[in-house]
């Protein structure tokens, strides 16, 4: 940072009177560092002066947070280029929290990616890319989403010219490599002339190997120590070495020199380097099947003309005409047409999806069969796929606990194997090793030592257990989630559109005062505004009876009770029996029962049936399987709830529980030690979902519960809440073993390169494939599947 005064500018928001100000402006002058502060109530704005050592805008920003206010911040994403290792994503997150107005930085060496958080307004892109270069990186801002195509065409002529690299270094090191092992099989006149082996070496040391020279050169002007240091220093010193026997002993040096050991391990490295960025693609092919599913236009049809145009130019509202296997362009509802819809990219479902006249349609499905004429109701960001997209990328972006200690580690990592070998270089001399055998056991500390490992292990992990996760349906919003769903131990379930088919049946009509279609007609007319599952069968019924429906006003919504209002001037109540004065108490029914009143008292009950998924019972003794016990929690009679639980197998049963007692029932559980799980639907579960340590949404439920929760299921099917949490825990267990092989090959790897078990050779082969080990471990986990996945429920 500078050592003149630097002054930010932060907007504020909760500023609410002169207090306000005084009390901000004492907490921002007290911080560290601060050297003036201004707060203007009316420009809801502080504008600080820092010292640019002691404090920086990230630190302000929490001093606001704590003061009770909050700064506004606007996140940018970014491609980062030239990064090798974890030394490499240190420096790049330094050199950007140290730009004023930076709030915070994140950088990710698996996706090559950063995400910067800045004051509003108050740092230029272009300042950012400018500071990084100067670093030795290239950073490109991500305008959009609709960017990740074009980066990946970019990064495949980048790898076409790293696979150009490693095959003409493979070309030139292949003669030496065959000379050495003619020379081990003791036919010393195949060896390769000393002056063969400086034409064959020179080119790979200083063309192929530049690309080392550079980064090292960067990374140390920047005062830090990467990957590229230890090949460059390991290298250079095989290389230069064999010049210096050369010079020295002329023709008896034959056989004696080390420049195929400079020229395999800047191979080999290369080698590596290149199935490190291929397996690192692999693992990011979540998205970009994802991003593949948008189609680029839609045919449109407005004012009687039909017209082929860019989706983005498509509103809500607009026709859209799909023939049979194009690509559904946009979220919407089907106006005309009968088709099957396989959706199985975005839902996990294998099995096609019957559409019909009013079922909403996702875009990026596959219209498999009819043509359909689609209303579009969601398009743009708001778009269900965009949505997607964003979770799962939101999910990869995060670093773990695990990989915040492993960056800690590599942070140091690099200075630390510089001393190890320059006390092994003084060991071996000191110890009548000799020249020759020090500087070899040296140059294997600095070629084996790999930190890339350390920082690839925990990324590509997430990845790649986040993208299979997403082609079976689910969808991690973020890592913390991830770590915390594998120790789960209790599991709580909503009712109704989640263990039940959430389509209820009005099956009977007990009418105590007028007829059953004057209830119904009331109960209807009533519930005309109601998204509630009981509202729409109720609705339903007096449809298929052909009720007209009466004009309802002063609707109000008792939230966990039941509805109230005036029909057609006549004051109705529609509700529980918790809501209705006088209704008979029906304590061990065995289904749901909802009272009609009005101001002379209860006119009638109507009763409904909500049949269990046929998916539920197996989910609910795969959760057992996994050592988590589960509970149901609905509004509705004890007697309902508990025929459900035995129906299903469930452990525990909370009836009657209005929608904060769920949250409360969550953080009763979490008081007595348990972690944890809530599964929902509707907008009602969102405190719950919120409070529990993983809330899981059913796709199909609200925006607002799919918003709150921590893991978003794509289909309504209760089999994928334990594959959600097995896909958790098999992802945290790659990590695990991710982290231990990095650690261990280096824990083992440098103590038997300093002892001389290690030719530089081996080191340089062990050094190049230690992240490629990591990243193929990883991959494994693309084979995930969730187990007998489910047919649709009918």
């Amino acid at each position: 940072m500078s050592n003149s005064p630097i002054k930010l500018d932060l907007a504020i928001t909760g500023m609410t009177c002169a207090a306000c100000v005084a009390r901000l402006d004492k907490a921002l002058s007290q911080a560290p560092g601060v050297l003036a502060v201004d707060v203007n109530l009316a420009l809801e704005r502080a504008t600080v002066a820092i010292d640019g050592q002691t404090t920086n805008a990230g630190e302000l920003a929490e001093v606001v947070a704590r003061t009770g206010y909050e700064v506004a911040t606007e996140q940018h994403d970014f491609t980062v280029a030239g990064m090798t290792c974890t030394a490499c994503v240190s420096r790049v997150e330094k050199v950007l929290r140290d730009e004023p107005g930076v709030v915070d930085a994140e950088v990710q060496l698996a996706l090559d990616r950063a995400t910067v958080t800045t004051l509003h307004g108050s740092v230029p892109v272009q300042s950012l890319a400018e500071r990084v270069a100067r670093a030795g990186y290239q950073l490109r801002a991500i305008e959009s989403t609709a960017d990740v195509p074009t980066q990946s065409a970019l990064g495949d002529q980048d790898l076409a010219a790293e696979r150009r690299t490693v095959l003409v270094a493979a070309i030139l090191t292949m003669p030496m490599v065959v000379g050495m092992g003619f020379q081990f099989a003791g036919i010393d006149d195949l060896h390769l002339m000393p002056a063969a082996e400086v034409l064959l070496a020179t080119p790979i040391q200083f063309v192929m190997g530049l690309r080392f020279y550079r980064a090292a050169f960067h990374a140390l002007k920047g005062g830090s120590a990467n990957m590229d240091v230890l090949v460059s220093i390991g290298t250079t010193a095989a290389y230069f070495y064999s010049w210096y026997l050369l010079l020295v002993l002329g023709e008896a040096a034959d056989g004696e020199l080390y420049f195929e050991a400079s020229s395999v391990i800047i191979t080999l490295v290369l080698l590596g380097k290149y199935l490190e960025t291929r397996a690192k693609r692999a693992t990011t092919q979540a998205i970009a099947r994802l991003m593949e599913l948008r189609p680029h236009f839609a045919r449109r049809r407005r004012d009687g003309t039909v017209a082929e145009v860019p989706i983005e130019e498509v509103a809500s509202g607009d026709v859209i005409l799909v023939r049979p296997g194009e690509r559904i362009p946009v979220d919407g509802e089907v106006q005309l047409g009968n088709s099957e819809v396989d959706e199985s990219l975005l839902t996990g479902e294998a099995m096609p999806v019957t559409k019909q006249p009013g079922a909403a349609v996702t875009g990026g499905a596959v219209n498999a069969s009819g043509y359909l004429e689609i209303c579009a109701t969601t398009v743009g960001t708001d778009a269900t796929l965009s949505r997607v997209v964003r979770l799962v990328e939101d999910a990869q972006r995060g670093k773990a606990r695990a990989q915040r200690l492993a960056d800690r580690v590599s942070a140091v990592f690099v200075p630390i194997v510089i001393v190890v070998a320059a006390l092994t270089f003084g060991a071996w001399l000191a110890f009548g090793g000799g020249f020759e055998a020090a500087l070899i056991a040296a140059v294997c500390v600095l070629v084996i030592a790999c930190p890339c490992a350390l920082g690839l292990a925990t990324p590509t992990a997430v990845m790649t257990g986040t993208g299979a996760a997403a082609r079976a349906g689910i969808l991690v919003k973020d890592i913390e989630t991830l770590e915390r769903a594998p120790k789960l131990t209790t599991m709580l379930f909503d009712k109704t559109g989640t263990l039940t088919v959430g389509n209820p049946q009005l099956t009977a009509i007990e009418a105590w005062r007028g007829t059953e279609e004057e209830l119904l007609r009331l109960a209807a007319s009533l519930q005309q505004a109601s998204e509630h599952p009981l509202a729409k069968a109720v609705r339903a019924s007096a449809a298929a009876r052909q009720l007209d429906l009466l004009p309802v006003a002063d609707f109000r919504n008792h939230v966990g009770l039941g509805v109230s209002g005036c029909v057609d001037a006549e004051s109705v109540r529609l509700g529980s029996a918790d809501f209705i004065d006088d209704a008979p108490k029906l304590d061990g029914c065995a289904q749901t029962v909802v009272f009609l009143a009005d101001d002379e008292g209860p006119r009638g009950a109507f009763t409904f049936a909500d049949p269990a998924r046929p998916e539920a019972a197996t989910a609910v003794q795969r959760l057992k399987a996994l050592g988590i016990r589960s509970m149901v929690l609905s509004g509705d009679a004890a007697g309902v709830v508990e025929r459900l639980a035995a129906s299903v197998g469930i452990d525990d049963v909370r009836a009657g529980v209005l929608p904060a007692d769920k949250a409360a029932t969550v953080r009763e559980l979490a008081a007595r030690g348990e972690r944890v799980g809530m599964v929902g639907d509707g907008v009602n579960d969102a405190p719950a979902l919120a409070a529990a340590d993983v809330g899981i949404a059913i796709g199909s439920g609200t925006d607002i519960a799919m918003e709150t929760a921590g893991i978003t299921l794509m289909r309504p099917d209760p089999l994928l809440v334990p594959a959600a949490i097995a896909v958790s825990r098999t992802t945290v267990r790659k990590i695990k073993q991710n982290l231990f092989w990095a650690f261990v090959y280096n824990v083992v790897g440098i103590p038997a390169a300093a002892l001389g078990y290690l030719s530089p050779t081996l080191a340089g082969a062990a050094m190049a494939f230690s992240s490629v080990c990591v990243v193929a471990n990883s991959l494994l986990l693309r084979n995930w599947r969730p187990p007998q996945v489910s047919k649709p429920s009918p």
